[in-house]
């Protein structure tokens, strides 16, 4: 499963969620059950939001310095939101936590924006598709205090943070001589859109006389990404065509077109012409302007990227003459050309120094190409030596970052880390030649001493993304002894956290996984762990506490592994598993997985769970009925139905044998308890809907330990915890917190009122009471 189908994939089932948000309170008079009486929500709780800390993990498509004013960086990702750098931190602070579940689009950054004259200025293109899956327009967000707070400024159409083409750009443009003026360059046939009022209002500009018609897939279904034009590509300005105040007259945009493919008005504006003698047959995804020398600089490719493109050129436009030269480091028409080029940067202190990279070059790496003569000659970050050898312009160092090794060390020509992939972002500080940063696929990396390049010594390249998360979570677990958190990631697999304020060394180790989907521990005895998820094999299983894994097997049949956190399970005592693969039936297991006997009596698919007591009690759910095994997954009794159907959770309490909570939608959406073993339930009253759910450690003085969920309690979104078995309920997170619309929620048995909260982008929060 590729990077962009997981995402998709998530998206779809938060786009679901964030429609029964809305929805669900109106059916809830039909629900049955009889409820334990209204619940109270307590005034909300002060709490501390910090990341578990990971280091990146996802696509960073795009790095803008502010050009006037140093040391303001900003950084978008594709679903995680933006981020500001901290210059005194070393980090990167998050700008777009406070995006809610109704908006949840607007955590898919598609262009930024740094305004090089009032530079306190920011501004973000956010949406996540321009397909079905998210419902609303895109915005415009503008911030006067570098990100801090925002408003926001609604489009007529969608925007695509995390749709093909998502490395091109930037899509939106401040005019850095008369800085009210903005253009928006727009996906989907759109057009070109223009602000001339620092963002609050837009309109069309009807004189823009081509929206790009290109299609990465055109006979894809109509309603995937593929199937979507990526529209207008670029906007930039000639700076030297203006004076502070006056609007600049030269302006170029970076059309979707491979006939057609860049646009120059030298009016402001007013007309637009294409550019004569331009070259044709790929598209630009990237452009920068020489303002000192007049020339517009463009990386292009064959395809919309991220994941494709297999030849392209860098192209150089002399705005006085009108003259094109290709100055390709290597050329499409050359037999070793087998890439795009994109990531294209100019250095402001040097013009003539450039660099670019090759988008995607599986192998044996991707490369960076740097020249200090406008593209008359160029030098490599890597070479070619004798047979398979390779000589180096760059070390990398990763120690803060340590697996971004992938737990690999392959045989030569290839390397661990790699320099990346995906490499569509890399920008040199315009105040310090020596400072250059670019995003990949997994992270950002970066240089503090770049012109050393130039004198054939070799720089280092470091992860410069500490601060910055973006990664999907699909699991959580918090077991009561050894590292305090496991985690389910969408594209790395997982970590082992023995800290959370440190960065993992290594991902799980063998059998690799992703995504991990579902992990469990046994309850009362707590060493051994169960890991299931996509790879070679669906299942493992640790006995120490997750440092070292084994491999098991599947259920004769399975497709995939299941529900996403209930997939599978293993027993309070660790000595039987049960396993609800995806494509076979439910299985259980008595030798760890090596072999597996069918269950009877619960329909294939379903969420599973185990009695955290009672080793011989499992339990299942699907389509809003339980069922319930007393002789270790052998066979089921269905005991109830009428519950939630679908996008939730099933959890047993830790402790208490017997108790079962359910979570989630359809008509009869909300909470649901048992202290019968899954006999009946009650509804709590209090939650409209909910689709997470977990426990931790007991309120001082009490035997009950706390309730965590994410939920729309008494009309309130948010998450909130309960410590008297769901009778009140106190809100745990605020408006500045809410990650978009995430969807898995684990308590810490271990500190009253943690949580750790995953979001669909931000990573992991972990959250503490003040």
């Amino acid at each position: 499963m590729t990077e962009d189908s997981k995402r998709f994939e998530a998206a779809a089932r938060l786009r679901r969620r964030t429609v029964l948000t809305s929805a669900t309170a109106a059916i809830m008079g039909g629900a049955i059950g009889v409820g334990p009486g209204p619940a109270q929500a307590a005034p909300p709780e002060t709490y501390w939001f910090r990341n578990v800390e990971i280091g990146g993990g996802g696509f960073v498509p795009g790095i803008v310095f502010n050009e006037g004013q140093r040391d303001i960086v900003y950084a978008r990702t594709d679903i995680g939101g933006a981020y500001r750098w901290s210059q005194w931190r070393a980090r990167w602070e998050p700008m777009l936590d406070f995006v809610g579940p109704d908006q949840w689009g607007h955590t898919g950054v598609a262009a930024l924006a740094a305004d090089p004259v009032e530079t306190s200025r920011v501004y973000a293109a956010v949406g996540t598709y321009t397909n079905f899956w998210d419902p609303r327009n895109g915005a415009i967000l503008r911030s006067q205090d570098f990100g801090r707070t925002w408003e926001t400024a609604e489009l007529p159409f969608k925007l695509g943070g995390n749709m093909p083409g998502r490395g091109i750009g930037e899509r939106l443009a401040v005019d850095p001589n008369r800085n009210r003026i903005l253009y928006l360059a727009a996906p989907s046939g759109n057009g070109l859109w223009r602000s001339a009022d620092y963002g609050a209002s837009w309109a069309e500009v009807d004189s823009f006389p081509n929206p790009g018609d290109y299609v990465p897939e055109p006979d894809a279904d109509p309603n995937s990404p593929g199937a979507q034009r990526i529209g207008l590509l670029w906007v930039v300005f000639d700076q030297s065509s203006g004076r502070r105040g006056e609007t600049s007259r030269d302006i170029y945009v970076g059309v979707g077109d491979k006939e057609n493919s860049v646009y120059r008005s030298t009016d402001a504006g007013a007309t637009w012409e294409r550019l004569p003698g331009q070259p044709t047959g790929f598209l630009p995804h990237r452009a920068v302007f020489d303002h000192v020398g007049g020339y517009l600089y463009m990386a292009t490719t064959d395809g919309a990227g991220p994941n494709d493109g297999a030849a392209g050129d860098v192209w150089r436009f002399e705005s006085a003459s009108g003259e094109w030269t290709n100055v390709s480091p290597v050329p499409s028409s050359s037999e070793e050309n087998a890439w795009g080029y994109s990531g294209l940067t100019i250095d402001r202190q040097n013009p003539g120094t450039l660099m670019v990279t090759t988008q995607v070059q599986w192998w044996p790496d991707c490369n960076i190409f740097r020249t200090t003569d406008g593209g008359a000659t160029w030098t490599r970050a890597w070479d070619w030596g004798d047979g398979l050898n390779r000589s180096f312009r760059y070390t990398m160092d990763i120690t803060e970052v340590p697996w971004l090794d992938w737990g690999l060390d392959p045989e030569p020509p290839e390397t661990r880390p790699k320099l990346g992939w995906w490499m569509e972002s890399m920008a040199i500080d315009p105040f310090d030649s020596d400072r250059m940063m670019y995003g990949t696929g997994a992270t950002i990396y970066g240089s503090t001493d770049l012109t050393a390049w130039d004198s054939d010594d070799q720089i280092t390249i470091r992860p410069m993304i500490r601060g910055l998360e973006e990664t999907a979570v699909v699991e959580l677990m918090s077991p009561p002894e050894g590292a305090p958190l496991f985690s389910g990631l969408g594209d790395l697999g997982g970590f082992r956290h023995e800290r959370i304020d440190a960065i993992p060394a290594a991902m799980y180790p063998a059998p690799q996984m992703s995504p991990v989907t579902t992990l469990d521990y046994a309850e009362l005895a707590p060493a051994l762990i169960l890991r299931v998820g996509r790879g070679d094999t669906y299942l493992a299983i640790s006995t120490d506490g997750g440092e070292n894994w084994t491999a098991g097997t599947a259920p004769e049949g399975s497709t995939g592994p299941g529900r996403n956190g209930a997939g599978a399970a293993i027993s309070a005592t660790g000595d039987r598993i049960l396993f609800a693969p995806d494509g076979a039936p439910v299985g259980y297991s008595t030798d760890a997985g090596a072999t597996w006997t069918a269950s009877t009596g619960i329909p294939e698919g379903a969420h599973v769970e185990s009695d955290r007591v009672d080793p011989a009690t499992f339990y299942g759910w699907a389509q809003g009925e339980v069922y319930v095994s007393t002789d270790g997954g052998a066979s089921f009794t269905r005991t109830a139905t009428g519950l939630p159907t679908d996008n939730g959770d099933i959890k047993a309490v830790p402790g208490h044998e017997g108790e079962l909570w359910i979570c989630g939608g359809g008509s009869a959406s909300g909470i649901w308890r048992s202290v019968d073993r899954g006999a009946t339930f009650n509804r709590l009253d209090a939650a409209q809907d909910a689709f997470g759910i977990g426990f931790g450690k007991a309120a001082p003085g009490s035997d009950t330990p706390t309730v965590f969920t994410i939920a729309t309690i008494d009309g309130t979104w948010g998450v909130f915890r309960s410590d008297d078995a769901g009778a009140t309920w106190i809100r745990v997170n605020d408006d500045d917190h809410q990650y978009g619309s995430p969807s898995v929620i684990a308590g810490d048995p271990r500190v009253f009122g943690r949580y750790y909260l995953g979001t669909n982008g931000r990573g992991v929060i972990v959250a503490d009471r003040l």
